[in-house]
């Protein structure tokens, strides 16, 4: 399997050199768009924020394009800094297929644990994902149980027939092969605002009613009382729960995304289930907290990490790792549409962590075994425990 990029010649030390060579699980990520891209859907797919035609501002005028333009230009054979028109000109001269070969590749990555609850557009599957890494690598599936819930309403469930409809569904989906956890969208539809306890059946089936009776009826699950039930099923499933906190598009009401805002509902479940906080940005503070007071929490700072770049993401990696303890920060690209995240977030996190353990050690406030280890952890081991996922042979490792 290919490694880093060839944008990546920073081999500052040993800890440098293991984490460049380490085969990562990537342990929250989607597909990418199986079409060529016109500009203007390039750049609405590389901004958490939405494109503005005729307002001269565009996606490659901020850190994320120029990351893109720096670090993903050589995959496509092009000079560092190349142009937004020329390397659009040469991604479409290449076509997605060898677009998406090159990046996936070139992110090192042989686990791929994969959203596949939003597709607005035609994505690869998990399986061809790990085809595109170029088959050695191994795909697995995320459910997101918020598209579960709008299915069973979509085919006409009456409301005392939602719980049970939905419970039953979500069994049927995990029992699907490869699926190795669940995940909510709470942050997107409600916040984390909620009644930490478990909704009754009777608070369940009246809420179900107001939903189908709503303008939109049958549509968005937006309802707090069926965001909770949602999350207590999770706890009942007992598979790990991933949950979107901070960082997300203009869906997303910040403030009410913080996730300390879940501790009385953590209190509640506390040693059920692995819960992992997906993102984090900017409140990796706290979600460390979190991961440091609760023994099934878990973070990454995914899909911060390319919009950052690698010039800022060890400052992110920092604080998260200022008091987590070592065995709880995973690595995730968070990538969506457009390949280059995987490579991107990839080469952010590499070198981020790599840069931040190394000096750790060169200052002797770190030992090298230990770092080597830390990066073993975060980049692999992490999400294999967490997800009971296989050991490989021959896979790459932080000298182990």
């Amino acid at each position: 399997m290919e490694r880093v990029s060839t944008a990546s010649h920073h081999a500052f030390g040993p800890v440098h050199e293991a984490v460049a060579g380490l085969s990562l699980v990537d342990h929250h990520c989607h597909g990418v768009v199986t079409a060529d891209l016109g500009a203007e859907r390039y750049e609405s797919l590389i901004t958490e924020g939405d494109v503005w035609p005729g307002s001269g501002i565009s996606s490659f005028d901020s850190p994320v394009g120029v990351a893109v333009r720096r670090h993903c230009a050589p995959v496509l054979d092009l000079p560092r800094h190349a142009p937004a028109t020329e390397y659009l000109a040469r991604r479409a001269e290449l076509g997605w297929r060898e677009v998406n070969r090159r990046f996936v590749a070139a992110a090192g990555t042989g686990v791929f644990c994969v959203d596949t609850g939003y597709a607005p557009d035609r994505i690869t599957t998990p399986t061809e994902l790990a085809d595109a890494a170029g088959g050695t690598a191994e795909a697995y599936e995320v459910v997101r149980l918020e598209s579960v819930a709008e299915a069973v309403a979509a085919r006409g469930a009456e409301p005392d027939e939602y719980a049970p409809g939905f419970v039953s569904a979500v069994q049927d989906a995990i029992a699907r092969p490869g699926v190795v956890a669940v995940k909510s969208v709470a942050a997107y539809r409600t916040g984390f605002d909620l009644d930490p306890s478990r909704p009754s059946a009777a608070e369940v089936t009246e809420a179900a009613r107001r939903w189908f009776e709503t303008a939109e009826g049958r549509g968005r699950l937006a309802d707090p009382v069926l965001v909770r039930h949602l999350l207590w099923t999770a706890v009942d499933l007992g598979l790990p729960l991933q949950l979107h906190t901070g960082l997300g598009d203009s869906d997303i009401r910040m403030h009410r995304v913080d996730p300390t805002r879940l501790t009385d509902w953590l209190h509640l479940t506390s040693g059920t289930i692995p819960v992992l906080l997906l993102h984090c940005w900017p409140y990796q503070r706290q979600a460390a907290y979190l991961a440091t007071v609760f023994e099934r929490v878990y973070l990454d700072v995914g899909l911060a990490l390319h919009y950052v770049g690698p010039a800022r993401a060890r400052v992110i990696l920092e604080e998260a790792l200022e008091i987590t303890p070592f065995r709880k920060l995973l690595y995730s690209s968070d990538a969506y549409g457009v390949a280059e995240f995987y490579q991107l977030g990839a080469l952010a996190f590499r070198q981020g962590l790599a840069g931040l353990l190394q000096d750790r050690v060169n200052a002797d406030d770190l030992s090298l075994p230990d770092a080597l280890r830390v990066a073993r952890w975060t980049g692999r081991d992490n999400a294999r425990r967490v997800y009971g996922l296989p050991e490989r042979h021959g896979q790459g490792s932080a000298t182990t």
